[in-house]
């Protein structure tokens, strides 16, 4: 009851407000316009008149299959090429709650940079996965770190099948199964291929996937390699799981008829582009109703959420055990690379021998995994220090306090009250370009994410709070939002929030989200 009367409230603290039919109106029109240029723009380059800095199929084999399709080849030469320079803008420090940018500019529009020479400082980072700020370079946190790296050296250069079976990999498995709460644990040197390599070993040909239509691209293609039948569920939501949960167990596979071999529900704990947390409870329910299978990626929950940082399962208080996958990666909270499969001792042990990340991947580098076990130990307090605890909280605060003044600002914003990912919506694609642009010339690094990574209509900014983020610097960037906002006309949402929003007591009541 109380999980349940938990999962009741923190699914009602969830926004995905709409925005007016104008905002859509004219974000169809935006991509219009931008497309009917792009037509016209290859028309001039197949005459001559513009050039061509796309590279081209050769003369030779223009009877070949194209490498690439058509309008995927157009989107980038017309659309993308022209607001490249937001993407992938080159870092030169440590890339903590600030970093410095090396200066670049495009003579061509943005099909080739040249660095000025200058450097961009203390530009504040709201783009980083650095969840619990421990991506840092403090010398005394990281003296154990540098100790591990003096006896093992930087790489194993083998595979743990091997001779790459190190005592500090047996060390951090043990680790992380006692901070989840499960029997066993196995660790892997990417985070990506955690997902997509261990998929294909827990299901295939004769089983089914149901997947929730906004999974990570790394469940996704874990789940086509893997052979299964994928059939796609609406996000979150339980009555279209359940409606092919209850299809799946009396329809069987197609054709045959026969019982499908394995069902698979695979899910996120925190979605990382929408910022919404998986309602876990009613899912685990609906898994013992109809005797299906648990896969949990909490690449961006693990550390981030719940009291002591334990995960979605903390957050609602449900028992690990009932999670029958539960995976997860050092590549956010833990400030290091590389994820984890966890569970019964069965499921470990199975996956050392079949899972093809296990047997053919080199192992965890020492140095990253010392990384992770100094991490894990200070947030369960093993460190003898409550720095770990009072990150969480800082975390926890910070993500409260930022969402609570964007939405007093007015601005449609995405997501769970507790989780520390911020999409604020732009919509047309004028405004992401516009909005990245002058955050940066204000010392702000964001994220932003357009079609095709989004739906067409709903392009966004994605914020990424961190413990490491001081009060200051949130007000500094929150003060810069409410300017732009002002000047891009952002500030969409026809809600209205108390200014005072920590006056309330959010046991006592709850809100329509």
């Amino acid at each position: 009851m109380v999980a349940n009367g938990t999962a009741s409230r923190q699914t009602r603290h969830e926004s995905f407000e709409q925005a007016p039919m104008y905002v859509a109106v004219m974000t169809y029109l935006g991509f219009g316009i931008v497309t009917l240029f792009g037509y016209l723009r290859d028309f001039l380059r197949a005459v001559g008149l513009e050039k061509c800095h796309v590279a081209q199929e050769r003369v030779e084999q223009k009877d070949f299959i194209p490498l690439y399709q058509d309008f995927e080849n157009f989107y980038t030469r017309n659309l993308y090429m022209r607001v490249r320079d937001n993407w992938n803008r080159p870092v030169c420090s440590l890339p903590g709650p600030v970093f410095d940018l090396m200066e670049r500019v495009s003579d061509d529009y943005n099909w080739t940079f040249r660095l000025t020479g200058r450097t961009i400082h203390n530009v504040i980072n709201m783009g980083s996965y650095n969840y619990l700020g421990f991506a840092e370079n403090n010398a005394d946190f990281l003296k154990t770190v540098a100790e591990k790296t003096q006896h093992y050296g930087v790489g194993v250069c083998s595979t743990r099948k091997e001779i790459g079976n190190l005592s500090i990999h047996e060390e951090l498995e043990q680790l992380v199964a006692n901070f989840i709460g499960v029997e066993s644990s196995m660790i892997f040197g990417m985070g990506f291929a955690t997902n997509s390599m261990n998929i294909p070993a827990l299901v295939g040909k004769g089983c089914l996937i149901l997947s929730d239509e906004l999974n990570h691209t790394s469940l996704i293609l874990g789940a086509r390699l893997s052979g299964a039948t994928i059939r796609v569920f609406k996000h979150n939501n339980m009555h279209s799981l359940e409606k092919m949960l209850r299809e799946a167990i009396c329809s069987g596979q197609p054709r045959t008829h026969r019982p499908w071999r394995k069902i698979l529900i695979m899910v996120e704990g925190v979605y990382s582009m929408e910022g919404s947390v998986v309602r876990l409870p009613e899912i685990i329910a609906l898994k013992k109703k109809y005797k299906a299978y648990l896969y949990l990626d909490e690449a961006h929950s693990i550390g981030a959420v719940g009291p002591t940082g334990r995960g979605v399962t903390e957050l609602f208080d449900v028992d690990p055990a009932d999670v029958d996958v539960m995976m997860g990666t050092f590549t956010k909270s833990f400030g290091a690379a590389g994820g984890y499969i966890a569970g019964k001792k069965e499921l470990v042990e199975y996956l050392r021998s079949h899972s093809h990340s296990a047997v053919y991947a080199s192992a965890m580098s020492p140095p990253v995994t010392e990384q992770i076990i100094r991490a894990m130990k200070c947030i369960m307090g093993k460190d003898g220090s409550t720095e770990g605890i009072r990150r969480i909280r800082q975390l926890a605060e910070n993500t409260r306090y930022f969402r609570a003044r964007l939405k007093e600002m007015g601005f449609i914003i995405y997501g769970n009250n507790d989780s520390p990912v911020v999409p604020i919506l732009l919509y047309m694609p004028g405004k992401v370009v516009a909005f990245a642009r002058e955050m940066l010339t204000r010392k702000i690094g964001v994220v932003v994410v357009g079609f095709p990574a989004t739906a067409i209509t709903e392009a966004r900014a994605r914020f990424c709070l961190s413990a490491a983020h001081t009060r200051d610097m949130l007000n500094q960037v929150l003060h810069h939002l409410d300017e732009v906002g002002d000047a891009l006309c952002l500030k969409f949402s026809r809600q209205k929030y108390s200014l005072r929003p920590d006056l309330y007591d959010e046991t006592d009541f709850e809100l329509d989200g």
